[in-house]
C-alpha cells in the first residue's frame, strides 16, 4: 500500500471504527521519533512500514555497511520522504546515534552478538526498544536485558511476528471462548529450510552459492557461523513467541524445566557438496544438529514442544498444535477436532473453523495490515510497538516475556552439551508472574 492510500484508509478506519480507547490510531499532536540500528534486509522491512506511517518520523538509521545504506535511500527517495540522519564507520556507530538524536524509540536489527548491548545502551538512553530475534546470546545476556528495563522503566520487545499471524489468532480466539477445553500440551517451531539463506555467493541472496561469512552476503555473513560453533535451538521465539499468549506465560503461569535433543549434523555440508562438489564448506563440522527438540514444562502442568529444523529440504511450516480436553488445532495437517462438533476421529478443514473464528483485531486492520510483508503479520507486531510508544504504555511483549521466547537459545545449547540434562528455568519475574494479568489482544488497548 501506498503512503496516500494508506493515511487516506487509516482515516475511514479511525473515523468508522473508533479505533482506541485513549487515542485516535494516529495522534495529531506530534509524531513518534524513531531511530534504527540495522538496515540490512529484515531491517528495511520495518522502515518500510514506517515510512507509510504519518504517525512516525524516521530520525536516523544507523548501519556499517554502505550498501544497506544505499538500499534504505532508495526507499526513501521512492517514497518521497524526508531521508534521515545516517550514522556509520564502526560497531559503536549507534551509540553516536542515541548521543546525538532526540528519539522515542529504536528498532534494531542487527546480528544476534550485538542486541543485547545495543538494546542495554538505547533503554539508558531513554528510548522504547523494539528488537528482532535473539536478546543475547547467554543467560546473563539476557538478566542484564532485564535489570535495563526495570531500572530505567523502558519496555523491550522482541519483535515476535508470528504471534500475530491470522490463524493463530483465530485460535486463540477460539480458546478464549472454550472451544479447546482446558490445555494440556502445544507445539511450535521454526522449521524452514534455510540453506539458500546461509549461503550465497556474495552478490545474490537466495539460491545462488555455497559461501558465508566474509565472502557472503546479508545473513550468511554472521548467521552461518552459529551453526558451526553451536547445537541448540538457535532461533526460538517464532515457535514460542505465540504459544505464550495461550498459556498464560508469565501471567499467571511459567515455564519451570526445559530439556533438548538434537539430532546428528548432516543437512548443511550435503548441500554445500550438492551445489558445488568437494569445496571446502562441504568438509566443515557443522555442529548444530539438523533437528532440535526442546521440552518445556509449566507451573500449571502443561508441556511445550520446539522443533528447530532448517538444515534439511522441507516445505516451511511453523508445526503448531494447540490440544485441550475438547480439541486440538495443527497446522501441519491443516485440521482442527472439536469434539460434539466434528466428525468423530475426522479432522475438519482448518480454515473453516480460522474463517468463523477470525480474530476481531484482524478482521479490522486487514486492510492497513495488507502488503507490508509476512502475511500482514510485519503490520500487526510493528503497530503492536508503535501504540505502545505513542500511549505510554507496557508493550504487547513486554520485556520478561521476550526474554523467555530467546534464553530457549542458550538453555537448549547448556541441556544439549550437558548430555539433555534437564534445567530448571529462569524466573525472569522474579515471582510477578503470579499476578500479572494476560491482556495480549484482548482489545485495540493491547495491538
Amino acid at each position: 500500500m501506498d503512503r496516500r492510500n494508506f493515511i487516506k484508509n487509516t482515516a475511514v478506519a479511525a473515523a468508522g471504527l473508533g479505533i482506541l480507547s485513549s487515542t485516535d490510531l494516529f495522534a495529531q499532536d506530534g509524531k513518534i521519533k524513531l531511530g534504527f540500528i540495522g538496515v540490512g534486509l529484515r531491517g528495511r522491512n520495518h522502515v518500510q512500514i514506517a515510512i507509510n506511517r504519518p504517525d512516525v518520523e524516521i530520525v536516523a538509521i544507523c548501519d556499517t555497511q554502505e550498501e544497506s545504506l544505499v538500499q534504505c535511500r532508495k526507499q526513501f527517495a521512492k517514497a518521497g520522504a524526508k531521508a534521515p540522519k545516517e550514522y556509520t564507520g564502526g560497531l559503536d556507530a549507534y551509540k553516536r546515534m542515541l548521543s546525538a538524536e532526540k528519539l522515542d524509540a529504536i528498532i534494531i536489527a542487527t546480528p544476534w552478538e550485538f542486541h543485547k548491548d545495543q538494546a542495554v545502551d538505547s533503554m539508558r538512553a531513554g528510548l522504547y526498544v523494539g528488537c528482532e530475534v535473539i536478546a543475547g546470546l547467554s543467560v546473563k545476556d539476557h538478566w542484564e536485558v532485564v535489570r535495563a528495563s526495570e531500572e530505567t522503566g523502558k519496555p523491550y520487545m522482541t519483535l515476535e511476528n508470528v504471534a500475530y499471524r491470522r490463524d493463530v489468532l483465530a485460535v486463540l480466539n477460539m480458546h478464549r471462548q472454550g472451544l479447546f477445553g482446558e490445555l494440556l500440551h502445544l507445539e511450535g517451531g521454526y522449521q524452514h529450510d534455510l540453506r539458500e539463506v546461509l549461503f550465497n555467493d556474495g552478490k545474490s541472496y537466495y539460491g545462488k552459492g555455497v559461501e558465508f561469512g566474509p565472502k557472503a552476503i546479508s545473513e550468511a555473513q554472521w548467521r552461518t557461523q552459529y551453526n558451526l560453533d553451536q547445537d541448540g535451538d538457535l532461533y526460538p521465539t517464532h515457535g514460542l513467541g505465540p504459544i505464550i499468549p495461550f498459556i498464560d506465560i508469565n501471567k499467571g503461569n511459567r515455564f519451570t524445566h526445559i530439556t533438548s535433543y538434537s539430532s546428528k549434523a548432516r543437512g548443511l555440508a550435503s548441500y554445500v557438496n550438492k551445489k558445488s562438489p568437494g569445496h571446502p564448506n562441504s568438509k566443515l563440522a557443522y555442529k548444530n544438529g539438523d533437528i532440535t527438540q526442546t521440552m518445556l514444562q509449566c507451573a500449571n502442568g502443561e508441556t511445550v514442544l520446539l522443533t528447530h529444523d532448517t538444515h534439511l529440504p522441507r516445505p516451511y511450516s511453523i508445526g503448531f498444535r494447540v490440544q485441550g480436553t475438547e480439541g486440538i488445532w495443527m497446522d501441519v495437517a491443516q485440521g482442527i477436532h472439536i469434539e460434539g462438533k466434528s466428525k468423530p476421529h475426522a479432522w475438519d478443514p482448518a480454515k473453516e473453523w480460522v474463517e468463523k473464528y477470525d480474530h476481531p483485531i484482524w478482521k479490522k486492520y486487514e486492510e492497513l495490515a495488507t502488503g507490508s510483508g509476512h502475511g500482514g503479520m510485519d503490520w500487526f507486531v510493528f503497530n503492536g510497538f508503535i501504540q505502545a510508544v505513542k500511549q505510554g504504555k507496557q508493550t504487547p511483549f513486554d520485556v520478561y516475556d521476550s526474554v523467555t521466547m530467546s534464553a530457549v537459545f542458550p538453555l537448549s545449547t547448556e541441556s544439549i552439551k550437558k548430555g539433555n540434562k534437564t534445567l530448571v528455568f529462569p524466573d525472569f519475574t522474579r515471582g510477578k508472574w503470579k499476578t500479572q494479568k494476560n491482556t495480549f489482544m484482548l482489545d485495540d488497548s493491547g495491538l
